[in-house]
């Protein structure tokens, strides 16, 4: 899927539910979330028996869980049917477009285009950080 229509899904999703908050948008979709101990893993989504399920580590900071919430609703949306894991540290460097996808979602849905606008002349790393999450959430970010 092209990037352009990863944002348009996005975009949708925000004004159709008026919030970029992952966990509102979750709530009217009506996709479960669970947040609980998961070890080494941040989150993963699962499709079991036509219900979709997302959960989340409970030692992630707030913007940690926004960040995850936002990549595995990205999951839920675009990729239905598939079984993903959020691996810290490593999704943010993987390959597969699977993952790839994910991330745009999030950063579209998390990072909207007025902040950047707002904010001519920082640095990606400046903007994220602004924004309240991990320098390489700019990497999947599109700017029309």
């Amino acid at each position: 899927m092209l990037n352009r229509d990863i944002k348009k899904i996005a975009l949708h999703l925000i004004k159709k539910y008026n919030t970029q908050n992952p966990f509102k948008i979750a709530d009217a979709l009506k996709i479960e979330y669970i947040i609980g101990p998961m070890g080494h893993y941040s989150g993963c989504y699962l499709y079991l028996k036509k219900h979709r399920c997302i959960f989340l580590n409970d030692e992630l900071s707030e913007n940690e869980k926004s960040f995850v919430m936002a990549h595995e609703l990205g999951h839920a949306i675009l990729h239905r049917t598939e079984n993903c894991y959020f691996i810290r540290n490593k999704t943010f460097l993987s390959t597969a477009w699977i993952e790839r996808e994910a991330n745009t979602f999030a950063a579209e849905l998390l990072i909207p285009d007025s902040l950047i606008y707002e904010n001519p002349g920082f640095t990606k790393k400046q903007l994220a950080r602004l924004a309240g999450y991990n320098e390489k959430i700019m990497d999947f970010k599109t700017i029309d």
